[in-house]
């Protein structure tokens, strides 16, 4: 029976980040993921023409390169290899009316572009400046632990009470208010709005107004970085790094039972009838249902507990579509050539009626079409000369209940099929059409990723949710993934608990993963 100090269940960010930094404090660290290849939701293929290197799943990195664990790995990753390509136009919206703003990192710029709008963005850059001391512990830090109690009290010291009311007044407030009170930019809102879907809220939901803002910084900060030759490579850096600090990774490892004894975890069991010792912890990167319905047996969890984790909700379901083109996409709107990321909208209304739609159970008629351009920041995705897009649709029901535009009939299960992904993808396709002029003559070959597609990649992905649980108020921060299980930890004292079903979130940061191997290494508090 192979021995380690800490197994870690799942290979994804959070795993790797937390793998590493427990493997350079000396700790004996084995990885085990399901599947044939690590990284978890980072994944890099040739999926529709040799030569053309798609990234599955995720792509863009900001949240990373500016994430606590980046910081503090980022060395060891290029030493083995990381490299980032970095672009000074990450975003921009476009309306079907061809109206269009370009977000770049220059805030002057930006501001310049928004004329008599240009108050509103200048004043939520500066909230965020001020608050920062707050926001971002808020965003990075384990909540239920003495030291952000410590920065809570500071904050609320040095703003008053009226002031921190206001701020969290503010705070609340959904994306639609914050842009309609300070903007009547519509293609400005296209670019915005539509971003709230990328931490997994939508333009109504508490905390959407803050998140939007956060995004916009960041955005300033570092753009839309991609990881160079494609997003694989930091997975490969990470693999590099834990290996030569005597950490083992296994694919093709699927644990089924974490196995408990005196009230700790000592080892799991894999489908294989094998068996794995862990001296120290099982760290586990997967859903609440999986931990508290599968691995953790049901005698050891207390049933408020249990019932919490077995009523987490999933968010709405995801799609993607990834084309080979034979040269650059040329966009009727000739300056998106080279952004990085587009949201085809017509605003804030079409967003809400696309979500609601989705939660409905209904295809979206006029859905958000996510557009990103890897080769615009790095052209080595492509043979010379040639292009990739990378499409995403967020607002997609995991059960199809009907076709708002009434045109695809529905499945009487309910489940997504190859035809149904086809059709859907049509219909995107066609919108597209009116504002790229070459993207039917110069496409080469599409691959489409339905719901039911993304979720047989990845486990975590429920339904096709890329966040792994609705990011609603009650199952965020403090509630996520459950008010019972405090920070990271779980019912049995050496079980804890990563990923994006934890706090921070969804996202590519690594941050609870982080958070967990500094509370196991010896001597580093957080």
């Amino acid at each position: 029976m192979k021995k380690f100090d800490h197994i870690i269940i799942g290979s994804g960010l959070n795993s790797l980040v937390c793998a590493a930094i427990l493997a350079k404090s000396g700790h004996k660290v084995c990885v085990l993921e399901r599947n044939p290849q690590l990284g978890g939701c980072i994944a890099t293929d040739e999926i529709t023409l040799p030569g053309f290197k798609h990234d599955l799943l995720s792509s863009w990195h900001p949240l990373f390169v500016t994430s606590p664990a980046y910081a503090e790995l980022q060395a060891d990753l290029e030493r083995h290899g990381l490299e980032y390509a970095y672009t000074d136009s990450p975003t921009a919206g476009l309306t079907s009316q061809s109206e269009s703003y370009i977000f770049t990192r220059s805030r002057q710029e930006n501001a310049k572009a928004l004329a008599e709008d240009a108050p509103g963005y200048l004043a939520a850059m500066e909230e965020i400046e001020a608050h920062a001391e707050f926001i971002f512990p808020l965003l990075s830090q384990q909540l239920r632990r003495f030291r952000f109690f410590r920065v809570l009290a500071k904050f609320s010291w040095k703003m008053g009470v009226k002031k921190s009311m206001t701020f969290a007044k503010t705070s609340l407030s959904s994306a639609r208010d914050w842009l309609q009170q300070t903007s009547s930019n519509k293609a400005y809102h296209a670019c915005v709005a539509p971003w709230v879907l990328h931490v997994g809220l939508g333009p109504e939901s508490a905390t959407s107004s803050m998140m939007a803002k956060v995004v916009l910084f960041t955005l300033e900060a570092v753009g839309l970085p991609v990881v160079k030759g494609g997003s694989y490579n930091l997975v490969n850096a990470f693999q590099a790094l834990i290996e030569e600090h005597g950490g083992t990774l296994l694919t093709q490892s699927e644990v089924c039972e974490i196995i408990i004894e005196s009230d700790r975890a000592v080892g799991v069991k894999l489908t294989n009838d094998s068996t794995l010792v862990a001296r120290k912890s099982v760290i586990a990167n997967v859903t609440p249902q999986q931990l508290y319905g599968e691995l953790i047996p049901q005698k050891h969890i207390p049933e408020d507990l249990h019932s919490q984790a077995k009523r987490y909700r999933f968010g709405r379901a995801n799609m993607q579509i990834h084309i080979a083109m034979d040269e650059p996409a040329q966009w009727k709107n000739s300056e998106l050539n080279n952004v990085a990321m587009i949201h085809l909208s017509d605003g804030i209304d079409a967003l809400s009626k696309a979500v609601n739609q989705s939660e409905m159970g209904l295809l979206p008629e006029k859905a958000t079409i996510v557009v990103g351009q890897p080769c615009a920041v790095d052209p080595s995705r492509a043979p010379d000369g040639k292009w990739i897009l990378w499409l995403q649709l967020q607002e997609l029901p995991r059960t199809i209940k009907g076709d708002a535009g009434k045109e695809i009939q529905a499945p009487e299960n309910g489940e997504w099929t190859d035809g149904i992904k086809e059709q859907y993808a049509d219909r995107v396709i066609m919108r597209l059409n009116e504002v790229i002029s070459n993207l039917a003559s110069s496409s080469l070959k599409r691959v489409v990723l339905s719901p039911k597609d993304l979720q047989s990649m990845n486990i975590n992905l429920v339904g096709g949710d890329p966040y792994s649980g609705d990011c609603a108020l009650d199952q965020n921060l403090f509630m996520r993934p459950t008010s019972l299980a405090k920070n990271h930890d779980t019912c049995i004292k050496n079980i804890f608990h990563i990923g994006a079903s934890t706090h921070p979130g969804p996202g590519l940061n690594g941050g609870s993963g982080l958070l967990v191997a500094k509370q196991l290494s010896k001597g580093i508090r957080i």
